[in-house]
């Protein structure tokens, strides 16, 4: 087994394009430089245009000069770049060297060569421009369009720019802190007390930063560094966590709204495909480069092919049910829901090894679905379809065709990728630059996949070919799925399937903390926990740390360490993602039962519940649906014992995508939206959960929507939670929410009833239309069968509830009186069908006499100061504030926190 010297040689590419930039971030932090060097590496990579040429011998982006320099200060964390064969660049950096990796790397604003071009063009298309717009670009000194310099500009947010026009410095409020990656710096801040103008304070965060990437870097595997490939990857991750809020254009007067990172991998997947497509033609002579050069007639050939892939079928593949599944629900459900995210991983990561492509040829990665940038040629079709014709097979034989992972591809120039300038959608607003048409053709081809799964009509796959052979009379049918031949005994007499054997054990080895680490080989490691059940031929197998298994080496060596992914949950609110490897967020929150937990199962709160909480393990959905139960000063448990499924995502996501942006929209800018919605819900969402809502179990979260479980209420607090925090980070613009559904039921249901009831209540959400617009606006909220816009939702949850309990406690409400201020809902919601229910009022007003009269304590101007308190609580501000059966929400709220 050997490495393909075909992917070594693009990773080579990818990694010249990911630090083309790396000297905007050395130059801002101000490294130690020899300044004879730094004159030296000025005339040979940065430009010196016809309005500096006086004697002052001035250049323009000076980073380029500082890309070789800070290359030097981090060689010996890199890959071995010595050595005869260091194809496809002639050497390393030999500066005299043309094709060199550093001249390739840093000469990106002066490109003359083959190689050279091929990062220029990659970096010109990554964002954007045209030729014409890049010149302009390449002669301008540093300023950006918020005023502010290299040194000092921070990152502005994509979010605050949606659906907006006209937009000048004075209208962006926020920024993101130049910190790592982590749970609370993906947070923009208000630009007003954090950005400044000093020039030495802000060169001094920079040094900060610069200063723990490079410590960071000193993380990264040795022995993993004789694999190109899987050594990408891990380099990637730490870029990514040091560079995501790094500006990366601050010159020409834009908007500095693209991190460095996502900037630098866009051209990375550009750069790869770019010099493949010239590469596999025989076309890489330096009249290609001339070609390259002129652009007229070279960003007109389709060079490179855009790749989708989806996973459809996720809640059948996750809800699939059978005379087991309620019984292991917990663990069950949260290993379907890694697997799903490890089945979309491994698809993606077949694409790239049937292409012999790295990692950073994957743009986009959330939610089962991903982007692959890969040269144009008739081989890589080739491929696709071999490639989809596995993927078909596998799922066909394991899920019967319920889930499968679909792939599109489409055709690109680099002219294809353009941005108009300067005009706004009001002025032009049917014609859509060529970037936008290439995202519409995107979303339509995918659309028509979907139409399309597994191609059966053209195909000659039997969906149940061999099924009788593997059916065993004695095992009989699964008993998780309830379709499967059984295959695996999974205790004295139960049978299971592959698949959902290792779909419970992947659940058992998700609550190990010390195998936060998975291996992806091609041939297997014979480890114990390891999944019995090969995906698309790899070997997926859990792991600890390397000291601990003392082989990753020796298999990263021989080319079978294909991937090794640390997907741990964050630690604390500010601790950078990195932990040395690779990172994915395809793990969850969920609630492990502590020795609290233990101890109030000794004092009967989980009454009822036949499994014995066990510390360091999964809580049963049983033991959560009795998460709200509280003690009273008696010493008594109260509050039902309730599930709540929480369903949820960004609303109009496609519309964001298309045309959110307006003809500002590119192709880093795409990525960089993608990783930040993600973000949201991989980074922050599990941080929340662990710290302020520890019984939410996560069925999955990512991408654009989320699916948790709970006990009933703190699902309904953590609604309101999630939809406040997500407006802070869409920067408060109001045009990016979500919408959510949130169902009550009593545990013991079946697991795939509980998804139908949850997607049923997000689509009532949805739907959600009191003004009967033409289109419902969304951005809403479905619980106890009330559909509301957030801001009813956030008023009746909170402010209602607060002002109910207080009458509560001055009070003492019976449970009969609030019983019947459900009726006086019902008789309120039809005034206008039944006159006669007007009398609501007056019902209301009888009822609350008679039960203050009761309290004998109370004096007359004492009742009728309360009476009115009540009227202004309940009437006022609760039925009478708007659509009346909304209040029921309040009052379910109380009432099952006081049932014994």
């Amino acid at each position: 087994m050997s490495i393909n010297p075909l992917l070594e040689q693009s990773s080579r590419i990818a990694l010249a394009a990911f630090q083309h930039d790396l000297g905007k971030f050395a130059e801002r932090a101000r490294i130690p430089i020899d300044q004879q060097t730094l004159d030296i590496n000025k005339q040979l990579y940065c430009p010196n245009p016809k309005a500096f040429t006086d004697a002052r011998g001035r250049f323009t982006h000076v980073h380029a000069a500082y890309t070789g320099l800070a290359m030097d200060l981090i060689e010996e964390y890199l890959p071995d770049l010595k050595g005869a064969d260091f194809a496809p660049f002639g050497a390393w950096k030999t500066k005299d060297v043309d094709d060199s990796f550093i001249n390739a790397a840093a000469k990106h604003h002066k490109p003359e060569t083959f190689l050279q071009w091929i990062i220029a063009t990659a970096d010109r298309v990554a964002s954007g421009f045209d030729r014409e717009e890049f010149e302009k670009y390449n002669e301008a000194e540093e300023g950006t369009s918020t005023g502010k310099n290299h040194y000092t500009a921070r990152q502005l947010t994509l979010f605050e720019q949606i659906n907006k026009t006209e937009l000048d410095k004075h209208d962006f409020v926020y920024r993101y802190p130049l910190k790592p990656l982590s749970p609370e710096s993906i947070f923009p801040v208000n630009a007003r007390g954090y950005e400044h103008n000093d020039n030495e304070q802000a060169q001094a965060e920079y040094n900060q930063l610069w200063q723990d990437f490079t410590q960071a870097l000193t993380k990264l595997p040795k022995s993993h560094r004789n694999n190109w490939s899987l050594w990408l990857d891990h380099f990637e991750t730490v870029w990514g966590v040091y560079t995501q809020a790094i500006p990366s254009a601050t010159a020409f007067g834009v908007r500095p709204d693209v991190s460095l990172y996502d900037h630098s991998r866009v051209a990375a997947s550009l750069a790869t495909a770019l010099w493949r497509y010239h590469y596999e033609r025989g076309d890489t002579s330096e009249t290609t480069a001339k070609r390259l050069a002129d652009q007229q007639q070279s960003w007109k050939e389709q060079k490179f092919l855009l790749i989708q892939g989806d996973f459809f079928g996720i809640q059948d593949f996750i809800f699939a049910s059978g005379g087991e599944t309620n019984k292991r629900a917990a663990k069950l459900l949260r290993g379907r829901s890694f697997y799903v995210s490890l089945l979309s991983e491994c698809a993606a990561l077949k694409v790239l090894d049937a292409l012999d492509l790295p990692s950073t040829s994957q743009v986009i990665n959330a939610a089962g679905k991903f982007m692959i940038v890969a040269p144009n040629t008739d081989a890589t079709k080739v491929k696709l379809l071999e490639v989809q014709q596995e993927l078909d097979q596998w799922f066909l034989q394991h899920s019967f065709g319920q889930a499968g992972v679909g792939l599109a591809w489409t055709e690109a120039a680099c002219n294809d990728f353009r941005r108009h300038v300067g005009a706004t959608p009001s002025s032009r607003p049917d014609d859509l630059s060529p970037y936008q048409k290439l995202i519409k053709t995107l979303f339509e081809q995918m659309e028509i996949k979907k139409c399309q799964r597994f191609d059966l009509c053209k195909s000659s796959i039997l969906v149940f070919d061999g099924f009788l052979d593997s059916f065993n009379q004695d095992k009989g049918v699964c008993k998780i799925d309830g379709k499967s031949p059984a295959t695996q005994q999974l205790d004295q007499v139960t049978f299971v399937s592959q698949l959902a054997y290792d779909q419970i054990e992947a659940g058992n080895w998700l609550t190990k903390p010390n195998r936060e680490r998975i291996l992806i080989t091609r041939q297997s490691l014979g480890m114990t926990s390891a999944l019995k059940l090969p995906i698309f031929g790899y070997h997926i197998s859990f792991a600890e740390n390397e000291d601990a298994q003392g082989k990753f080496g020796e298999q990263a060596k021989n080319g079978n360490l294909l991937r090794a992914w640390d997907f741990s949950l964050p630690k604390s609110a500010d601790q950078a993602l990195w932990n040395g490897y690779a990172r994915r967020t395809i793990n969850a929150y969920v609630p492990i039962a502590t020795e609290t937990d233990k101890m109030e199962e000794q004092w009967d709160k989980y009454t009822g519940i036949d499994e014995e909480l066990d510390i360091g393990t999964a809580k049963t959905l049983n033991h959560l649906a009795c998460g709200d139960r509280w003690q009273n000063d008696a010493g008594k448990w109260q509050g039902i014992s309730a599930l709540s499924t929480l369903k949820g995502d960004v609303d109009n996501l496609g519309m964001i995508f298309q045309s959110g942006l307006s003809d500002d929209i590119s192709f880093s800018k795409t990525a960089a939206l993608s990783r930040q919605i993600n973000n949201f819900f991989t980074v922050y969402l599990p941080w929340l959960c662990q710290t302020e809502y520890p019984n939410t179990y996560t069925v999955f979260a990512g991408g654009d929507d989320f699916f948790l479980i709970g006990p009933w209420l703190s699902q309904i607090k953590l609604a309101g939670k999630m939809r406040q925090a997500f407006q802070n980070y869409v920067a408060n613009n109001q045009q990016v929410h979500f919408s959510a559904g949130i169902s009550t039921t009593k545990s013991g249901l079946p697991i795939n009833q509980l998804g139908e009831m949850a997607e049923d209540a997000l689509d009532k959400a949805k739907s959600h239309n009191p003004k009967k617009e033409d289109i419902a606006p969304k951005k809403a909220v479905s619980c106890f069968g009330q559909e509301m816009f957030w801001d009813e939702f956030e008023e009746l949850t909170v402010n209602r509830s607060r002002g109910l309990q207080q009458l509560n406690a001055d009070n003492s409400l019976s449970a009969g009186y609030v019983y019947g201020l459900l009726n006086l809902i019902d008789m309120a919601e039809k005034v206008t069908e039944r006159p006669e229910n007007a009398l609501w009022h007056s019902y209301f007003a009888y009822r609350t006499v008679r039960m203050l009269e009761r309290n004998r304590n109370l004096d007359k101007d004492q009742r009728k100061r309360r009476q009115a308190e009540l009227a202004e609580e309940i009437v006022k501000k609760g039925i009478n504030r708007s659509y009346p059966g909304n209040y029921r929400l309040t009052l379910f709220c109380h009432l099952y926190q006081q049932r014994d």
